[in-house]
């Protein structure tokens, strides 16, 4: 006994550290996920061999009785030849005995005539029925008639013989199915927004004709989930084994794919399932904290000079509660003064989504609805022709809502004026750096978190426009500014090769903006 309390004692005294524990919880729910999916697959795949064969089972009918019909319309169309044989010959036949009992019939008058005519005494008399005789002899039909007949009875020529059709009724089989294709993840490529997709046949089979790649997105690793939301898309008629799926936009954090070879009459078993990383930066435009005269809808903003008045309207019934934000607002919108310097904007606390202060003043910014706090992201912005000013840029969570993008420490950016004079800027702590480059159409920006870098490309071109180097000791959310015009964007995008390619090499213009770049935070 006191052997057993020493060993429970001991057993006591082993205590897994919770840390352990939390692995070991978060172990067994991922495996109980997995066999929970497993589950699905299987009960899919049963539910899969339930349907199919009905499925196959009355194709089987189908066939069979398409068989069966086309055998009683070649029947059919044998025994209509067989009667109008049988028709024809006997109207032959029917019509030669008519003939040959007149010609007959004839004879044997023309006989009996010449008969009687023997017994007459009168020369004269029998010489004319001798006459008589003899030129109905000439003319009788029963001399022109032939006693051959016109058909024979023969009807061997509509004879059939099936032998060779049994023999290859009897090789009916089942079609040649295709064996699965096998997907090769390392000649799989990811890249530029674009998923080139490789496989093989474990065999050659030259009567392949075609593939079918099918692909969805999932933010599941693994295996595909049979309870997925999304629902698989087809690429059919693939020459090739291999196939890239471009322009695709990176909303997911994987995709699935599969692929399964066909022969001229049928498809064969889809190929296991690939899955691969299609993760990428995907952000909305947070409309809460907006400026109220920015019309924001998920990734476009226009400037909306009626927006400010008519949000004011809807408010004008919290002024009774004293609300402090709306007579500030009210103050500010009709002054037009430029925004009061504030203090201590690195010490007020972030706010999150939803929670922080709308943008007001001649702030006209709106802020992502998604913090970046590590690796590295692209995204596109394309101004509208008419915009008459906007900025593109990043900023701290703590921008304030009077600040504009570009004048304070916690924001960067590049600045474009369209309004009385065209200037093209890169901005930061309230400095500046006129940028020598014509404005593109659409500007990339690639934001380095890491590395403390942020830079902005001619997203056609990849030709780069300006580059900042910073070290960020905050989260910071993409920032946009927009007066008189307006601005979409385009995210989902993984960082182009071009860009990747550039920030391995030290680019020119870094050195040329350290005024801007080198700023202690």
């Amino acid at each position: 006994m006191e052997l057993m309390r020493v060993g429970v004692g001991r057993r006591d005294s082993e205590r897994i550290p919770e840390e352990a524990l939390q692995r070991i919880i978060s172990t067994l729910a991922n495996k109980n996920d997995e066999i929970q999916n497993f589950i699905d697959t299987l009960n899919q795949t049963l539910k899969g061999v339930q349907e199919n064969s009905s499925n196959i089972l009355s194709e089987l009918d189908e066939e069979f009785d398409s068989l069966y019909s086309i055998l009683d319309e070649v029947k059919e169309s044998m025994i209509n030849s067989i009667k109008q044989e049988q028709a024809r010959k006997s109207q032959e036949l029917q019509s030669q005995l008519s003939q040959c009992n007149n010609a007959l019939e004839n004879s044997e008058e023309l006989l009996e005539f010449a008969t009687r005519s023997l017994d007459l005494k009168e020369p004269e008399e029998f010489s004319k029925a001798a006459r008589q005789i003899k030129d109905r002899v000439t003319m009788a039909s029963a001399f022109r008639l032939s006693l051959k007949p016109k058909v024979s009875d023969n009807m061997t020529h509509l004879m059939v013989d099936f032998s060779q059709e049994r023999q290859m009724l009897q090789t009916l089989k089942f079609l040649p199915v295709p064996k699965a294709p096998e997907i090769d993840p390392v000649e799989c490529l990811v890249a530029d927004n674009s998923v080139t997709v490789a496989w093989r046949m474990p065999e050659e089979d030259n009567k392949i004709d075609h593939f079918i790649l099918e692909y969805r997105k999932t933010n599941f690793d693994g295996l595909p989930r049979v309870k997925d939301e999304r629902c698989w898309e087809i690429i059919d008629n693939i020459k090739g084994t291999e196939y890239t799926l471009s322009g695709l936009k990176f909303d997911s954090k994987y995709m699935n794919f599969r692929v399964r070879a066909c022969n001229k009459a049928v498809a064969g078993e889809y190929s296991d399932p690939v899955t691969l990383e299609t993760k990428a930066l995907n952000f909305n435009l947070d409309s809460s904290s907006s400026h109220l005269n920015l019309r924001v809808e998920d990734t476009c903003v226009e400037w909306d000079p009626t927006g400010g008045k008519g949000q004011e309207s809807k408010m004008k019934g919290k002024e009774n509660k004293g609300s402090v934000h709306v007579t500030s607002l009210k103050k500010h919108t009709r002054s037009g003064t430029p925004s009061p310097k504030r203090t201590s904007i690195g010490s007020r606390p972030p706010a999150g989504r939803g929670s922080r202060d709308r943008f007001t003043g001649e702030s006209y910014t709106v802020l992502g609805d998604t913090a970046i706090e590590s690796g590295q992201h692209y995204w596109e912005v394309k101004a509208q022709k008419d915009c008459k000013s906007y900025s593109v840029g990043v900023a701290y969570k703590t921008l304030g809502k009077f600040d504009q993008l570009g004048k304070t420490n916690t924001s960067w950016c590049i600045h474009v004026n369209n309004w009385l004079q065209n200037t093209f800027a890169a901005k930061h702590n309230n400095k500046v750096k006129a940028l020598d480059v014509t404005v593109p159409e659409r500007i990339g920006v690639f934001c380095d978190f890491d590395g403390g870098q942020l830079s902005f490309y001619d997203a056609s071109s990849k030709q780069l426009l300006y580059s900042f180097k910073t070290k960020f000791t905050q989260p910071v959310l993409p920032g946009f500014m927009v007066w008189c015009g307006g601005l979409s964007l385009n995210t989902g995008m993984q960082v182009p090769s071009a860009v990747r390619t550039l920030q391995k090499s030290e680019n020119g213009m870094t050195g040329s903006a350290s005024s801007l770049n080198n700023i202690t935070q």
